[in-house]
């Protein structure tokens, strides 16, 4: 059965997470995973500055999603486009919607502060070193963590790791094997 999962975009966006996420998101579509990824612009224009200044274009506008037919969210950081999709108040809805009906949310880097204040939160979670000042519950030091319909992801190095687990909880399985041979991360290990 197709998957609905929305990907809001921000002004101030990190570019590696939102850029990383929807790469491997779109790969596993390609691969046969029968999934339909929304890239939802939160302002009144399809074009997206990201947080390096380098401008995307979404697909679509958020007011046009249809709130109804969504399985998952997946909210990409970025201070400040944490912030811009914070004070949205159809994404803290959408949020708390979706975790209302146990579907999947996801939130990397700074964005775990949205479902913070979306009250959603799980009590285990990871996120960008700082932002979890005001947050109430464990962090733990992954790259990612799920705890049941919520993954949390720590940042930018950790967005691969994130998308792919997001397609995990979505029982993508042998397309996450698919994207990852075709993108070689079961080619090489890589050391620095």
């Amino acid at each position: 059965m197709r998957k609905n999962i929305l990907v809001p975009m921000a002004n101030g966006v990190e570019d590696i997470e939102l850029v990383t996420i929807l790469d491997i998101l779109k790969r596993a579509k390609d691969v046969n995973a029968d999934i339909n990824i929304i890239c939802a612009s939160i302002s009144n224009t399809l074009d997206v500055t990201m947080d390096t200044g380098l401008v995307i274009k979404a697909e679509t506008l958020l007011d046009n999603v249809d709130v109804s037919t969504l399985d998952g969210i997946v909210l990409p950081g970025g201070f400040s486009g944490m912030a811009n999709l914070k004070a949205n108040p159809k994404i803290i809805s959408i949020v708390q919607k979706l975790h209302k009906e146990k579907k999947l949310i996801g939130a990397i880097c700074s964005s775990p502060i949205i479902l913070a204040e979306a009250g959603v939160l799980s009590e285990e979670y990871t996120c960008y070193p700082g932002c979890d000042a005001n947050i109430v519950g464990k962090k733990l030091e992954k790259p990612v963590v799920v705890k049941d319909n919520i993954i949390t992801s720590a940042g930018p190095s950790t967005a691969a790791a994130f998308a792919f687990t997001v397609l995990r909880e979505l029982g993508f399985n042998d397309e996450v094997e698919g994207v990852m041979d075709g993108l070689m991360f079961s080619q090489y290990s890589i050391d620095f």
